[in-house]
């Protein structure tokens, strides 16, 4: 019974694969749109002294002709703001000073709402600080914003990864939204579960942006791009996603600890509750991990080998459909171990903090919305 559940449930991820695969979007390097709005490029930035000269240098030079960018210096302890002056140009890049966090908000959403109040943009683009746009990059997503004529169009980011703990963590992220999320639904069945958003790239229509209530609306909610994606689904405006396709890439995290806290900051708001992050854990064991124990019994092997397959090519598919490692997909079984940690993280910081901790504060859900 376990090995026809596990065999039904793979055939399933399976199926939602191949049809994303053949059925997903990629940017796709273009000419400039035949019309070309302004566009404002947000960035809310928290001590990210590391990386925000690349990301600013990189958005610099867009072959684009009409838009801003806005970055916001979340009362960061480094030289974030300094850095980006430096390295922007006066006529296209307004570094802005974060007012305090008032209570009820997380960080990232204030930033947020905060930039869209001065940006004059026709078209709201946010990005993360650690996202690098090639020069083609605004081109591309405008163009098919338009011919898609999303009201809010969000891009899967081609992530890099270096570290053994980036490479087994963060491609798992890509196989969710390849394996488990039909692309066809996201875009084209109106129910809210099939919202689903990258807040590494979120561009909005400023008149939908507004329709939805913006980032006031998710202020103290850590999921919010996923949150916002299913407000989009919920009053009828038009959801698309695309592949990052390597013109929008981003390298997330940088070593274990960052993968562990990064991931832990969101997976349990993503399952909604305690008991159901215990039960993701669980069914990501059996269908992932369980396989290889039917391998040591005479009665199982055969049924063992062909689940093992089957998890591994899931794994594999994704990878090179997103631009990773094909061969991390052998480790798979130690992604789950490691997936499990990060859970236990999760669930550990709910209990003894009440939320997670992230770059310096603790991210609280607030009780209500006053």
């Amino acid at each position: 019974m376990l090995v026809f559940f596990i065999a039904i449930t793979l055939t399933i991820i399976s199926l939602i694969t191949l049809s994303n695969v053949l059925l997903f979007p990629r940017l796709k390097t273009c000419v400039i749109p035949y019309d070309t709005p302004f566009v404002s490029v947000m960035i809310p930035a928290r001590n990210e002294a590391t990386v925000i000269a690349k990301t600013i240098a990189h958005l610099m030079k867009q072959d684009y002709p009409n838009y801003e960018v806005i970055l916001l210096d979340d009362n960061s302890t480094d030289n974030t703001g300094e850095i980006a002056e430096q390295v922007g140009q006066a006529d296209k890049l307004t570094v802005i000073q974060g007012k305090p966090l008032p209570e009820g908000w997380i960080g990232k959403n204030w930033a947020c709402h905060q930039m869209q109040q001065v940006a004059k943009g026709d078209i709201f683009i946010f990005t993360d600080a650690d996202v690098i746009w090639e020069e083609n990059g605004l081109n591309a997503l405008i163009a098919d914003m338009q011919r898609t004529q999303a009201d809010l169009y969000t891009v899967w980011s081609t992530q890099q990864t270096i570290t053994w703990a980036e490479r087994l963590i963060v491609p798992a992220m890509a196989m969710v939204v390849v394996g488990y999320l039909p692309v066809i639904g996201a875009h084209y069945i109106p129910l809210a579960a099939f919202g689903a958003a990258n807040g590494q790239c979120m561009a909005w229509r400023k008149s939908a942006y507004k329709h939805v209530g913006g980032h006031e609306a998710v202020r103290d909610n850590v999921l919010e791009d996923v949150t916002l994606a299913r407000k989009v689904k919920a009053c009828g405006l038009r959801l698309r996603m695309a592949d990052g396709n390597r013109l929008i890439r981003c390298r997330m995290y940088n070593g274990w600890v960052d993968v562990r806290d990064g991931y832990a900051k969101n997976i349990l708001a993503g399952y909604g509750s305690v008991p159901a992050l215990i039960i993701a854990i669980i069914f990501h064991w059996l269908i992932f991990l369980v396989p290889w124990v039917f391998i040591l019994f005479q009665e199982t092997r055969l049924a063992g080998l062909l689940l093992v397959v089957m998890g591994l090519a899931i794994r594999a598919t994704t990878a090179a459909f997103t631009h990773q490692r094909v061969v991390d997909a052998l480790l798979m079984p130690v992604t789950v171990l490691l997936l499990t940690r990060i859970a236990l993280q999760a669930i550990y910081w709910h209990y003894r903090y009440g939320g997670p901790k992230w770059k310096g504060r603790t991210i609280r859900k607030a009780a209500h919305h006053g």
